[in-house]
């Protein structure tokens, strides 16, 4: 007839088990999925920005073929200045407690 309550040494490794577990899963866990999507992130940053700069050089190949290299400097200058504005105007979030009052 076996017996219903396992042995003190049983619980106790039940027990530690179950801590063990536990401290794996609130740490370990979590710094594996962190690891993982930030991974992921460098990869897509780095693809994005392969991505902007072949695009570029596309539009400047093939404005070079319409309309001539130098002025293919200029309009590609151009837009690369406007996007730089536009990038530094919103830099700093607006106040927004000057518009409150």
């Amino acid at each position: 007839m076996a017996d219903r309550n396992p042995p003190l040494s049983a619980r106790i490794a039940d027990f530690l088990e179950m801590i063990a577990t536990r401290v794996r899963e609130l740490s370990v866990d979590r710094a594996a999925v962190g690891i993982t999507w930030a991974a992921l992130g460098v990869i897509l940053v780095a693809g994005a920005v392969m991505a902007i700069f072949w695009l570029l050089v596309g539009i400047f190949r093939a404005l070079g073929e319409l309309i001539g290299t130098e002025t293919a400097y200029a309009v590609v200058g151009l837009i690369l200045i406007l996007v730089g504005a536009l990038v530094w105007s919103r830099r700093y979030p607006q106040d927004r407690t000057s518009q409150q009052e």
